[in-house]
């Protein structure tokens, strides 16, 4: 990690399994820079009184942070603690194309989210 704050506002890092395509990140973000796309599953019935369940898979999901003005309001939205900002920098790339980033470098950056600091109060 970094000399950086332990809450610093680095780049924002995705979680795919925990991403259910709900669209609250791409509806919330004043900026529209977040690019999320899915198809739905069929899922058979787990009993056999039960019925088929649908289920959305991401397909894509791409920032372009040439866009983002890293505000958080996605981070916040996210039910599925899916979204995170993770202690990277220098994001900046030589054409604009290349800041659009996909789902497998957010991905990457996972293991850069910093634990948060205990609140005041906080018994852990």
């Amino acid at each position: 990690m970094s000399g950086r704050p332990a809450r610093v506002r680095g780049a924002i890092a995705l979680v795919p399994e925990l991403c259910t395509s709900c669209d609250l990140c791409v509806t919330a973000c004043p900026d529209r820079c977040i690019h999320l796309t899915s198809h739905t599953e069929t899922e058979p019935a787990t009993t056999p009184r039960g019925r088929p369940r649908t289920r959305a898979v991401l397909d894509r999901f791409a920032i372009d942070v040439g866009l983002c003005m890293f505000c958080g309001i996605c981070i916040e939205v996210c039910p599925f603690d899916a979204l995170h900002w993770a202690d990277v920098g220098g994001l900046a790339e030589r054409s604009p194309g290349a800041l659009v980033h996909e789902r497998d470098r957010l991905a990457g950056w996972v293991t850069d989210v910093p634990v948060p600091t205990p609140l005041d109060g906080d018994p852990r």
